[in-house]
């Protein structure tokens, strides 16, 4: 395994839809996300998506109840009406944090790291670390989805402001 380069805002791999992976059981990709999940560890991260480590790839991998797991070429669907406005952060924008609404509530479907049809619900931080991951698969970097950039700043600078760490 290897720890992979962080592409980070600005790079164009992180601006383009990304691509099916056609076969998740090929070596390349069982060696991309054994790689992505040891990368995502090290950088302290609790999802990484294969556009991030210069890979235009559908899929992310994420911290899950029971230790890492992947996802390959998701897809997510809102589960309800109920929104959440929370903060997220990003490996591919390091120091920063916004304030983002997403579905509380997901259904997700894909395959896992051995090919095998996946699918359930997510909710709370899972949901949104699994929507948040598919955006960079699209091409989206969660300040896009940020109508208010007031709620947009260095972590250090908000913790400062708001007394306390930024969630």
């Amino acid at each position: 395994m290897a720890i992979l380069k962080i592409a980070r805002m600005g790079h164009p791999v992180l601006l383009r839809e990304a691509e099916a992976v056609d076969d998740p059981t090929h070596p390349e990709i069982r060696r991309l996300i054994a790689d992505m999940a040891e990368t995502m560890l090290d950088a302290a991260g609790i999802g990484l998506a294969a556009p991030q480590v210069h890979v235009p790839l559908r899929l992310f991998v994420w911290r899950g109840p029971t230790g890492v797991a992947a996802l390959v070429n998701p897809e997510l669907t809102p589960v309800g009406e109920e929104t959440e406005q929370a903060w997220e952060g990003c490996l591919s924008i390091p120091g920063l944090r916004g304030s983002v609404l997403r579905p509380r509530r997901i259904r997700y479907r894909g395959l896992d790291a051995e090919g095998e049809p996946v699918e359930g619900e997510a909710e709370a931080m899972t949901a949104r670390v699994m929507q948040h991951e598919t955006d960079h698969l699209d091409g989206i970097l969660y300040p896009m989805r940020m109508p208010d950039l007031s709620l947009f700043g260095f972590t250090d600078e908000l913790a400062r402001a708001a007394g306390s760490q930024p969630r």
